[in-house]
């Protein structure tokens, strides 16, 4: 029997909760996330529904690494700035968003890169524009990924206002 497995999935930095709750479902029927890499998942074989996922866009930041970490949680791995934890469920939940301003916070720092890279994209677009018009494609992808997030994020807001 296979006790190993590796997944190629590109997914959308808006669909991070799509990423999540698949690395849930996977957990689910026995395959625990092991390490990651760019659209690459390696998967080691567990008992199902033995561990929960949770990630996050955050800094590289140890200290906040160890904070979670003393939850319980375990470190599987980062990319770029996206960060991989996972617990084991008889421990109890694991949401590593405490609260909405958490959530807001963690829709802010999406927010800025993708802003930034819509901002470089555009200078690169423009700086191109008498070569090619596949630049402004990409700006258009941008954002839209930027307005799907802020509409996120102005829901929770929504949401903190009703819990006030």
């Amino acid at each position: 029997m296979n006790t190993h497995k590796t997944v190629h999935k590109w997914i959308w930095v808006w669909d991070f909760e799509k990423e999540e709750r698949w690395l849930n479902e996977m957990a689910e029927e026995g395959w625990v996330l092991e390490s990651v890499g760019f659209c690459t998942y390696h998967f080691a074989a567990c008992e199902p529904g033995e561990y929960t996922i949770g990630m996050e866009m955050h800094a590289c930041d140890h200290d906040y690494i160890d904070f979670v970490k003393d939850t319980g949680a375990e470190y599987i791995g980062r990319v770029s700035k996206w960060i991989y934890f996972r617990k084991k469920t008889i421990q109890g939940d694991f949401n590593i968003f405490s609260d909405i301003d958490s959530r807001i916070n963690h829709l802010d720092n999406i927010g800025k890169m993708l802003f930034t890279l819509g901002m470089a994209n555009l200078c690169i677009g423009l700086a191109n524009s008498f070569l090619t018009i596949l630049s402004i494609g990409w700006i258009n992808l941008l954002m839209y990924a930027l307005g799907h997030i802020h509409e996120k994020k102005e829901i929770l807001k929504r949401n903190r206002l009703l819990h006030e």
